[in-house]
């Protein structure tokens, strides 16, 4: 395990990190995420590990998949379409979807995705994803709640965090904090080809992957620093536990994009 803290990784409410292994992240991903104006954008949904481009899981059919845009929900499950992910170790069953933008202001998207099993540890897994789109410099809806089992609400605009700055959010389990929840970070180490479904096969850092837990209000803050995208998982903050008969760790799933200062 890499032992490599960024410098000025922190969390609120304690000093100690620790470095985590490439896990398991359910990506949301469109290659921008601020627009000048609206049009046709495509999500890619595969189930993998971005920091290593690791193995890519056989998604099943998500059970929702929508966007709220001005408060208003928007149902998108009949919009996904299966394609094949390719990492560099393997290719599995992803999804994605083709969507029009229509207006200005901010596009949440919200994935729940069927819980995935994972036979190595006899447990499934299933990360309620949320990544964020914006048009035209008009924020509406990054800070808001989608009333999901579990989720990360952002206190920062989740679609313009500045490399070298710092991204806050508060971890939720049926709309209230959670104390102490253990989160997983990693970056996107080896970026999407989305035109191609797949990983690039260049890394751009040595330690993408990180551990560290929210205070007991539920909040944490970490590091920024390098532009790109990242995930942040909160492990096992749903309120359920189990699925057909086995342990469920029910996780909330939130992607940002940092960006250079000109």
């Amino acid at each position: 395990m890499n032992k490599v803290f960024f410098a000025g990784l922190l969390v609120a409410g304690t000093a100690v990190l620790t470095s985590a292994a490439q896990a398991h992240f359910q990506l949301l991903f469109t290659p921008e995420t601020m627009l000048e104006k609206g049009g046709v954008v495509t999500l890619k949904m595969p189930f993998t590990h971005p920091a290593d481009s690791g193995h890519v899981m056989e998604m099943g059919a998500p059970l929702e998949f929508y966007s709220i845009h001005k408060g208003k929900k928007t149902d998108l499950l009949g919009q996904l379409k299966e394609i094949n992910w390719t990492s560099s170790e393997n290719t599995g069953k992803a999804f994605e979807a083709e969507l029009k933008l229509r207006g200005l202001g901010d596009s949440v998207f919200v994935l729940v995705p069927t819980p995935y099993y994972e036979a190595s540890e006899d447990v499934y897994i299933q990360q309620l994803t949320k990544s964020y789109i914006n048009v035209g410099d008009l924020p509406t809806d990054w800070d808001s709640e989608q009333g999901l089992k579990t989720e990360i609400r952002p206190l920062g605009k989740p679609y313009n965090v500045i490399a070298g700055g710092t991204f806050s959010g508060v971890v939720l389990s049926e709309g209230k904090p959670v104390p102490f929840a253990e989160i997983e970070i990693e970056y996107m180490n080896f970026p999407a080809e989305p035109e191609k479904n797949r990983f690039s096969e260049t890394a751009l850092i040595s330690s993408p992957a990180h551990a560290l837990r929210a205070d007991a209000s539920g909040t944490f803050t970490f590091g920024v620093p390098k532009a790109g995208f990242w995930g942040i998982a909160a492990l096992g903050t749903g309120p359920d536990s189990e699925y057909e008969g086995k342990t469920l760790s029910q996780d909330a799933v939130i992607w940002i994009q940092a960006r250079d200062i000109d």
